[in-house]
């Protein structure tokens, strides 16, 4: 069955192998053409989804969801991109499936990469960590325990389209998480939506990254930006 016939969710697709990615490790500094979006310090390159200031919680150089605030966005835009963003989901785990350390990267806006507590924790396997949300699950589950820093290296290719609104180009990403291969080159269906087939709608050359609010408090940490020259 392709990728295409599976329902949405389907709790039938089979999960991604699990790989042992070795270790958390130290973050290490940005390369010198990189765009600082979180040093550890501030959030100043982020706003809320109102315009006001970023009301996530900021200590011990990181910064974690405050729950019911809503996603942080950032002040800039961008188009194609690589990204490195690190991430842990809340130890001791609570809750099951969806509910385990939940969020989420967001792409242009759009387009989701999902963060969950996929240790140990069974769900559907287009929602887990590392999955195009709803769309692709990861090659394989690469996850490291709840309360351990994870890092995700993503490249990505934003759609393109012609006047008419048409798709002449759908968007790609590669991912690493945790230095493993989870999306090669995957062709991006549409926006993000749950429990629902993707479809495209035309936007501009550049969007926000947003970081999503989805009731856990998953932590977040050096995250920084490379533009892809178009």
């Amino acid at each position: 069955m392709t990728a295409q016939q599976w329902p949405v969710h389907s709790m039938d697709r089979p999960r991604p192998p699990v790989v042992d990615p070795g270790p958390e490790r130290p973050p290490v500094p940005p390369p010198s053409d990189a765009i600082v979006l979180f040093d550890g310090k501030d959030l100043s390159q982020w706003r809320s989804q109102d315009s006001t200031p970023a009301k996530w919680l900021v200590r011990d150089g990181y910064a974690e969801v405050a729950v019911g605030t809503g996603p942080i966005i950032t002040r800039r835009e961008f188009g194609s991109m690589q990204l490195h963003i690190e991430w842990a989901t809340p130890t001791p785990p609570k809750g099951e499936g969806q509910e385990r350390g939940n969020s989420g990267v967001f792409l242009m806006t759009h387009y989701e990469i999902q963060v969950l507590d996929s240790y140990r924790n069974e769900t559907y396997a287009d929602g887990q960590a590392g999955a195009v949300y709803g769309q692709t699950p990861p090659l394989v589950n690469a996850s490291r325990p709840p309360g351990q820093w994870q890092t995700y290296d993503i490249l990505f290719h934003r759609p393109r389209f012609a006047s008419d609104g048409t798709v002449r180009d759908s968007a790609r990403v590669t991912v690493l998480h945790n230095g493993v291969l989870v999306q090669d080159n995957t062709v991006i269906t549409g926006w993000t939506v749950h429990a629902a087939r993707a479809r495209y709608q035309p936007h501009p050359d550049r969007l926000p990254l947003f970081l999503q609010d989805h009731g856990n408090p998953t932590r977040y940490r050096d995250i920084w930006v490379r533009e892809v020259k178009e």
